[in-house]
């Protein structure tokens, strides 16, 4: 069996003429970062591999999921064919992974993730918004050979700020 949990980077910031590749996270999106990376530790499996895109606001994203979860941040492998807006580009390099690992957990981008998760999952999710959660299983043994999966969990900011009370002059940094 393999499990796949797919994070879209948090809001990113427009304010600098960048790049796209190097847009950084927006208050917002770092912010809801550290919110879904404080929820998320239940629904983790026990050990895992992390990959990145290595565009700036899905590092960032991973690097604020890897503090708050206590995971070595040397651990992360950044690549850059997660760099990818196209579901087929981001099934290629899910199907590269490693059988001798049944855990994966992928930060990257959209439409990727919720074509993806559309694809691959046994149920509709209209969109995986910034900082958004999908927990997807497989009955394969093989990476090579995931077909259609089943949808364990999905956690998006929004659901989690309509039931914490907003945050008072404290901000998370």
């Amino acid at each position: 069996m393999k499990n796949l949990i797919l994070i879209r980077h948090a809001k990113s910031s427009w304010e600098a003429p960048l790049v796209d590749k190097d847009r950084p996270l927006s208050q917002r999106g770092i912010n809801d970062a550290h919110l879904m990376a404080s929820q998320v530790e239940a629904l983790l499996p026990k050990s895992y591999i992390v990959w990145s895109s290595t565009a700036k606001r899905a590092k960032n994203t991973a690097y604020i999921f890897a503090e708050n979860l206590s995971i070595p941040i040397d651990t992360i492998i950044f690549k850059d064919d997660l760099y990818t807006f196209d579901e087929k580009s981001l099934e290629s390099v899910i199907k590269s992974c490693n059988n001798q690992f049944d855990n994966l957990i992928l930060f990257g981008h959209n439409d990727a993730i919720t074509n993806f998760v559309n694809t691959f999952g046994n149920r509709a999710v209209e969109n995986v918004p910034t900082a958004g959660f999908v927990s997807l299983s497989f009955q394969e043994n093989d990476w090579k050979n995931i077909q259609k999966g089943k949808i364990e969990k999905v956690l998006f900011p929004s659901e989690l700020k309509k039931h914490d009370p907003p945050l008072t002059g404290k901000q998370v940094h």
